[in-house]
């Protein structure tokens, strides 16, 4: 039984990149899906001295723990990840046991610019680094002008990038073997 957890670097319940991350979920075909939330407090170290780790962010790290792999769909923000997404990885840093560690992991980005959210994937790459996933170098999936590229129902249109997306999609799965 295969489990994939996703995680879209967007809170908007229309983002595109929520509709990449459920069309690479359909491509990959687990047993199960499980979309991790991001809206998660500010990190805040006086929290988390005088709290703990709040329970939404134990269950992330835990969903992240449990999963066979992780896909992670992310648009760009000023030429970086979104404050959404590094704060989560901030807050899942400080649990307990090393989450990540020896996962597999593939990134991709839709964005309405032309270069399709590379900076953004560049930056998350580097927010990996020190956790020990094992982040997929390619192929790379960055969908310029997203609107696009994807019909009415929120599914991925142009060939070339499904194409990419289930090339993607197998070496994820190949990564958990």
């Amino acid at each position: 039984m295969t489990t994939l957890l996703g995680l879209c670097g967007s809170l908007r319940a229309a983002s595109m990149n929520r509709n990449l991350m459920l069309e690479a979920a359909r491509l990959f075909g687990p047993d199960e899906f499980v979309e991790g939330r991001l809206d998660l407090p500010l990190y805040d170290g006086d929290v988390e001295d005088s709290s703990g780790i709040p329970a939404s962010v134990q269950r992330l790290a835990d969903q992240i723990r449990a999963a066979d792999a992780v896909i992670i769909a992310s648009p760009e923000y000023n030429k970086a990840l979104p404050g959404v997404l590094k704060n989560a990885l901030d807050w899942v840093s400080r649990t307990k046991g090393g989450p990540w560690r020896g996962k597999p992991v593939a990134i991709m980005s839709a964005s309405d610019g032309r270069a399709g959210g590379d900076r953004g994937q560049f930056s998350l790459r580097l927010c990996l680094v020190p956790f020990r996933a094992v982040v997929l170098p390619g192929p790379e999936v960055m969908v310029a002008f997203a609107k696009e590229q994807f019909d009415a129902e929120g599914r991925l249109v142009t060939e070339s990038y499904v194409k990419a997306l289930a090339e993607l999609m197998g070496e994820l799965r190949a990564a958990i073997r």
